[in-house]
């Protein structure tokens, strides 16, 4: 198909009747990654998911393991038709078994959907929607990376404690904004705070001045942006213009990734707070993986979702390797029942729900002053630690949790 490309990652090694990939489909473990190369979210997912899917291939050895595996690329546009139409053909006729990445909440529901009918398996890491552990809960899929009750959970605490505590949110209109700004709100009025409006704008958009003065007009001290990638980074660029900063308004950058604070320069990301789940200068192993990864990347640092995809597809191969079997519900099962171990998070686990569990980290972006030289943009201000960065169980409504 046109959207489609494929990397043949490891050469085939034939294997005799009754060893490990006697059971895999076809004799071929084969993994899709779906994502926007193009637009929006190309910079923070695209090509850079790909890089890391294929070094996740690499280091788990597939090849010396006579394990064939293939990746597909596909570009879903942020269209959930689109999506849905990739998946399907994947499934159906590409013998695609496990989907991984996929940014953009409405496209994960939908890709959802057709995954649970075709009895597949799913991993996102991008996409950010908490339904996807809640009432969209599915034994197909897994939810690796982040969320929007980590983001809210993260950022909203953290600021209202700290005096912001009136806040007027500027919403991308699509589920993914709808989620985070949902679960934005609930931490504001639980900590006491005030939500004084709300503006919901196209998906994507370039032109932010309209809803800049509703949120300035509203005299909230907190403007809450419920949208990712180059619209969040629009906004900011926009509302210096509009003096908000200068007029003691302060931006919260719910899902603010690496290469938003690259695109925006420290000069105008100065003292921005955000959650996310991966920093390339956490610690030593941390540095060595995104170096390697900066490698394959044209020299750029990893997001924390480019970094999910490389944790997530070792995981699932390692699952394949103890299950002697591609079978979607199969490995799922099996990714929950093996603690998680890697140089992006750690130690960690798979929760019945499908929610991976590991620390979030709350950042605050350098002063440029404070940054010693290229992609050196955040300092820790704050870890929530597993058992506190998601969701509880209980809470999600997710049918699988008995």
């Amino acid at each position: 198909m046109r959207f489609q490309k494929r990397t043949l990652m490891a050469a085939a090694v034939a294997l005799a009747a009754g060893t490990a990939q006697a059971q895999v489909s076809d004799g071929v473990v084969r993994i899709g990654v779906m994502n926007d190369q193009s637009g929006t979210y190309a910079d923070l997912a695209g090509p850079g998911s790909v890089v890391a899917a294929r070094m996740a291939v690499e280091d788990f050895g597939a090849a010396k393991k006579g394990m064939k595996v293939e990746i597909l690329v596909a570009d879903h546009q942020n269209k959930p038709d689109i999506g849905s139409n990739i998946a399907r053909q994947w499934y159906d006729v590409d013998k695609v078994d496990v989907i991984v990445d996929v940014p953009t909440s409405s496209v994960v529901l939908a890709v959802n959907e057709v995954t649970r009918q075709k009895n597949k398996a799913l991993i996102v890491s991008t996409g950010a929607t908490s339904d996807l552990t809640g009432k969209a809960c599915s034994p197909n899929a897994i939810h690796w990376t982040y969320d929007t009750w980590s983001l809210a959970n993260g950022t909203a605490n953290a600021v209202v404690k700290t005096g912001g505590n009136t806040w007027f949110f500027l919403t991308a209109d699509y589920a993914f904004g709808h989620a985070l700004e949902r679960d934005t709100e609930a931490v504001v009025l639980k900590n006491g705070g005030k939500v004084l409006g709300k503006v919901r704008h196209p998906f994507p958009s370039s032109d932010f001045s309209s809803f800049l003065l509703q949120a300035q007009a509203s005299k909230a001290k907190v403007i809450g942006l419920a949208n990712a990638g180059a619209d969040t980074t629009n906004a900011i660029k926009q509302g210096a213009e509009f003096g908000i900063t200068s007029g003691g308004q302060q931006f919260a950058g719910l899902l603010v990734f690496l290469t938003d604070v690259h695109a925006l320069g420290l000069d105008k990301a100065q003292g921005l707070l955000l959650t996310e789940a991966f920093y390339w200068d956490l610690n030593d192993q941390t540095r060595a993986w995104s170096k390697r990864f900066a490698q394959g990347h044209k020299g750029a640092m990893p997001t924390m979702v480019q970094a999910g995809v490389y944790s997530a597809v070792l995981h699932y191969l390692k699952s394949v390797e103890a299950l002697k079997s591609d079978d979607g519900p199969k490995v799922i099962a099996k990714m929950k029942e093996m603690p998680t171990d890697d140089p992006i998070f750690g130690k960690g686990m798979v929760r019945q729900d499908g929610r991976k569990i590991h620390p979030m980290y709350l950042f605050e972006v350098k002063k440029p002053s404070e940054s010693k030289g290229a992609w050196d943009y955040y300092k820790v201000r704050a870890t929530v630690p597993a058992d506190q960065a998601f969701r509880p169980l209980k809470d999600g409504n997710c049918p699988l949790v008995k």
